[in-house]
């Protein structure tokens, strides 16, 4: 019997100790006469739960003081310290490399805690990832591509909705422009760039606005389909942004556009006169060529198109 005693005491203290680690994370209650999991408990104030998850924070133990900050969120969230927590929320993504998510973080400060202390910061901080993405930061969330062309496109426009006459809303409105027009969406990338020049005429930006809004149109006008119209407003555009920025370094670009836009209506010019001439309508490939020769005469398609003058000679 003593034996038998004694086993069985072995043995359950052998299931003691072998159980031990999974009771190490539950503790007992009295109050509620329960076991619970330190892991789900919440401190009694925010201001301890936020002090708490900010330690773990500043020990760079990321995902716990994600977890924690995320409880006062849900425990306190009309508390003052609910804000901040968000913020960190914001600055452990970022800190992990994860900028999209960081984004929406901090766009979450914006949206729910509008008189945060934080906010200028957290505008200047999305800035900078969209400037990030827009240098060709990997586009990916939680491993999976973001369904989206750029993020750059959504972080600009939202740092100039957080603050539409904030110093840095023109430079977002602008950088918004470029990326559009990387992407080849001309039409979008002008009205972007319309937008610095109506709401910030005064600022640094407005000049190369318009520089851009030339460069757009003259990209439409070289698209698989001519776009005469296209050509002309270019031209005219860049032709108004020399005579009103002479000294500008843009300027010598926007010389250098409008004579490569000379030189595509001239093609176009002579290419129309050929299919004339291939139709024995000679008068009408004479008014071309003769247009070419007046009013583009440093083109090559000038000479071309007076050699082809000789050949069609007195045609009728």
């Amino acid at each position: 019997m003593r034996s038998i005693i004694i086993s069985a005491l072995l043995f359950f203290l052998g299931l003691g100790l072998s159980f031990s680690p999974a009771y190490a994370y539950w503790i007992w209650t009295p109050k509620t006469n329960k076991w619970v999991n330190p892991k789900n408990t919440i401190k009694p104030t925010p201001t301890e739960q936020f002090e708490f998850a900010k330690g773990l924070y500043d020990a760079k133990n990321y995902e716990d003081a994600k977890r924690e900050f995320k409880k006062l969120l849900k425990a306190y969230p009309k508390s003052k310290e609910a804000a901040e927590s968000q913020y960190y929320l914001g600055r452990i993504e970022e800190e992990k490399g994860n900028l999209y998510e960081a984004y929406q973080a901090y766009q979450r400060v914006i949206d729910k805690y509008p008189f945060s202390e934080r906010i200028q910061e957290i505008i200047e901080r999305e800035y900078k990832i969209g400037d990030a993405f827009m240098s060709g930061e990997k586009r990916k969330a939680f491993g999976m591509v973001l369904p989206v062309d750029n993020p750059a496109i959504e972080i600009f426009t939202k740092v100039v909705e957080n603050s539409t006459y904030g110093p840095l809303a023109p430079k977002a409105q602008y950088k918004l422009g470029l990326v559009l027009k990387s992407l080849m969406r001309y039409y979008e990338a002008e009205d972007a760039f319309n937008k610095v020049i109506s709401n910030y005429p005064d600022s640094e930006w407005a000049a190369a606005a318009q520089f851009q809004i030339a460069l757009c149109r003259s990209a439409v006008s070289r698209g698989p389909d001519y776009d005469q119209g296209a050509s002309e407003e270019a031209k005219q555009r860049f032709e108004e942004f020399v005579k009103a920025h002479p000294d500008a370094v843009l300027s010598q670009q926007a010389e250098q556009n409008i004579n490569q836009l000379n030189e595509k209506e001239a093609e176009a010019n002579f290419n129309t006169a050929i299919f004339y001439e291939k139709q024995r309508a000679y008068g009408s490939a004479r008014i071309y060529y003769n247009d070419i020769i007046s009013n583009y005469p440093q083109s090559p398609w000038a000479k071309k198109a007076a050699e082809r003058m000789q050949l069609i000679g007195k045609k009728k």
